[in-house]
């Protein structure tokens, strides 16, 4: 089933030093996270992730205030919270009192940075610095999250969550060479998180996933097979910046289970023999953050909403013997999150973050996926 698999990238291999933010904040900072990759083949060959780089204050607690980052035109800045207007539980977050919603801020910034792998994604090749993505305007003055890339004939696109008050929104950059991008803005808007552009056209429009979020779902009918919540939704576009929801639903949570109660997008479906090949993400409530494994489904080439091929068993689940090493920096576990699939011939090359810590890459058989309940 699977081959190679292991840790190709961690936050002891990120330079600080190289940061958009050094020199820039007055502040020590540590990288709490080097996850969730994006993945793609260049040109040359080689494999690129684009990595979503934490970037935490070591002291965010200090002078009676908690402290986070944000971005503003001119540079970055700390602002600082009263710790009585806070709840300060959780180190890498902190949530507003009051307001009739939940109202939150991060002790840490995130930013992108393009890792080169070589052509098996076993090695790491080079680091890019120099094309490392930071925010740039409003919308992302909190930070830019877990790129997906898929290329779509000459182009390749890529999106991100990109976080501010203003809205939690996701962002499409666009590339000729997966390099140098371009921010072509705003595409989905607030919540609608884990956008997966498919890699090709279905009857000459664009299409993707989507996974709006929401804290009302109506009940399905007694003795009905889906249970209701998140759910990985479909939209179209003529050019992928302006999408229209899909009138049929997608993947939707199964009452069979409770591993997948809550679910969302993982890689951006590729087109295999028997329909577009998906991984995704299904959430088991436990604990804080519940436990994330990925499942696979396979989706009829003219019509996604219709699923082919699908298994309840997971295809990947977190691997503690990989993040051993790593227990000192631990901040949560039982996590795998895969962001990224490039096909290798006989195999498939997996990206994930493993414990929103590490970048971990998995080979895995494409027999695999020939078979399903």
């Amino acid at each position: 089933m699977m081959g190679f698999d292991a840790l190709v990238f961690t936050p002891d291999d990120v330079d600080l030093s190289r940061s958009p933010l050094a020199g820039k904040l007055g502040a020590d900072t540590y990288v709490l996270g080097a996850f969730n990759p994006g993945l793609t083949r260049l040109p040359n060959g080689n494999l690129l992730m684009m990595v979503r780089v934490a970037e935490a204050l070591r002291r965010p607690r200090f002078d009676g205030h908690v402290h986070a980052i944000r971005w503003a035109a001119g540079g970055y800045h700390l602002d600082a919270w009263p710790l009585e207007m806070v709840d300060t539980a959780d180190p890498r977050k902190f949530m507003m009192h009051g307001g009739g919603w939940k109202v939150m801020a991060l002790t840490s910034l995130s930013w992108l940075l393009p890792v080169e792998l070589n052509a098996d994604g076993t090695a790491v090749v080079a680091v890019h610095y120099d094309r490392a993505i930071a925010p740039a305007t409003d919308y992302q003055c909190y930070g830019i999250e877990d790129a997906r890339i898929s290329r779509v004939g000459d182009r390749y696109l890529m999106t991100t969550c990109s976080v501010s008050p203003e809205r939690h929104s996701t962002t499409l950059y666009s590339s000729t060479d997966a390099m140098d991008w371009t921010l072509e803005g705003i595409v989905l808007d607030h919540q609608n998180k884990d956008m997966l552009i498919f890699e090709g056209l279905v009857g000459g429009k664009y299409w993707a996933q989507t996974r709006p979020l929401g804290d009302l779902y109506f009940a399905y009918p007694p003795g009905s097979e889906w249970r209701a919540g998140p759910s990985i939704n479909l939209a179209t576009s003529p050019d992928a910046l302006h999408w229209k929801p899909y009138d049929k639903p997608g993947i939707r949570p199964h009452a069979a289970t409770v591993a997948t109660a809550r679910m969302g997008g993982g890689t951006p479906p590729i087109l295999i023999d028997d329909g577009w090949l998906t991984l995704w993400h299904g959430v088991e409530p436990s604990g804080v953050v519940g436990i994330y494994r990925t499942y696979w489904s396979i989706l009829d080439r003219d019509d996604p909403s219709i699923t082919v091929r699908t298994q309840h068993a997971p295809l990947l689940e977190a691997a503690p013997a990989l993040t051993e090493p790593l227990q000192e920096q631990m901040y949560v576990s039982d996590v795998v999150f895969t962001t990224g699939i490039v096909a290798a011939g006989d195999h498939y090359i997996v990206a994930s973050g493993e414990a929103d810590l590490a970048c971990r890459v998995t080979h895995i058989d494409a027999g695999v996926f020939a078979g399903g309940d």
